[in-house]
């Protein structure tokens, strides 16, 4: 069976987790573009807008996350929970795929475990180098297991699993812009070394509390900034920045569109440590300092960051010694042709390079082998 193959897709909440599904969506349309896709994935989050803008159909479900500071309200969520399994049994006994893939997120649950327990073969994407609870679960019933790091039989079955890494967004990699062209574009100049801050699309309290705590070392470094802050910040940034001297060598942005100019312009990177920002600098050789968010599940951050600094891939602050360290340690590295020539040098070795393909050929296996028992 050879055509008309019909494959869901489930997961979202963050981009780390949306840009995947999407490039894997791509990717399986480009080698069979015949197959039919359908997402999955929790309403009100962002895939319900980022998905259709990418030309693909997407169907909500009402589920959502436990509380766990407020441990009453989630009888809502299980609640929740027990109405998005039954969504989830409804869309897949209407769409019938032919495999069933999930990314993470809110909505890879439900849509999975009624996947596995209704006979359809599904495919984890697991990002992170330490599994969560759910995943683990899942994945004691997945056919396939693709992971981006090493050492990921300690929460899975070695036979089911795959190495191929994270898959990012395909124009990172297209891009042709030159690094001076790509710096002049932020109104900066080509001659200093710029540092790209980027806490996500919400952005990250700790570093953008750092930068505003830093103008005057900013001022005086030398260096210049690229600042997103995200749309959480933006106003109390603006006003701290408009209260200091001027300051040419900083430009402040709730979020940048593109992200393939800004990487291209930098020399040296901050950010927090979610898979698949580290995904796209390893496949961009970038040199980057990274900021563990300790406000994520089993702290998986901070494993992602070790992960590359065991092998000097990176390097690493915690979040709570950020504000005496951060912008420090940033100028200094900015300023160190020989550390940055390293970092790229090791980073750019932990990359790889096809994953999107290497997924999307792992699911239309299982769709194939799937479609020929069940003519359907």
């Amino acid at each position: 069976m050879k055509d008309h193959l019909r494959i869901i897709i489930s997961g979202g909440g963050t981009g780390g987790h949306i840009f995947p599904a999407i490039s894997i969506a791509n990717a399986i349309k480009e080698l069979h573009p015949e197959t039919e896709i359908l997402f999955v994935g929790a309403e009100g989050r962002m895939e319900m807008q980022r998905v259709p803008a990418a030309g693909y159909k997407i169907v909500g479900l009402p589920v959502c996350g436990f509380d766990r500071k407020h441990l009453l309200k989630n009888i809502g969520v299980l609640i929740k929970l027990f109405r998005s399994q039954l969504k989830a049994r409804n869309i897949i006994r209407t769409f019938k795929p032919h495999a069933v893939v999930g990314v993470g997120g809110y909505a890879s649950a439900p849509t999975l475990k009624m996947a596995q327990s209704m006979g359809i073969p599904t495919l984890i994407q697991e990002q992170n180098s330490y599994a969560g609870v759910t995943n683990k679960l899942l994945g004691k019933k997945a056919e396939k297991i693709c992971v981006a790091y090493e050492g990921m039989e300690r929460f899975f079955d070695k036979n089911k699993i795959l190495q191929t890494g994270n898959p990012v967004r395909q124009n990172l990699l297209n891009s042709s812009v030159s690094r001076e062209d790509a710096i002049r574009s932020f109104g900066l100049s080509p001659e200093k070394k710029t540092i790209l801050i980027i806490g996500g699309s919400l952005g990250a309290r700790t570093i953008n509390h750092c930068l505003m705590n830093g103008l005057d070392k900013i001022e005086q470094s030398g260096i210049q900034f690229i600042w997103q802050t995200g749309k959480f910040y933006i106003e109390e940034v603006r006003a701290k920045v408009a209260s200091h001297s001027k300051l040419p060598m900083l430009y402040v942005t709730d979020f940048i569109s593109d992200m393939a100019t800004a990487y291209q312009a930098a020399d040296l990177i901050i950010s927090r440590a979610g898979a698949g920002s580290i995904s796209e600098f390893c496949l961009l050789k970038k040199p980057v300092i990274l900021i563990p968010s300790p406000n994520v599940a089993e702290d998986h951050q901070t494993k992602n960051a070790l992960a590359l600094v065991n092998k000097d891939a990176a390097l690493y602050i915690t979040d709570t010694e950020a504000n005496n360290k951060l912008l420090d340690t940033a100028i200094d590295t900015a300023k160190r042709p020989d550390v940055l020539t390293k970092l790229s040098g090791n980073i750019a070795k932990l990359a790889f390079r096809n994953s999107a393909n290497v997924i999307a050929n792992e699911i239309w296996k299982l769709a194939v082998d799937y479609g020929q028992k069940h003519k359907h």
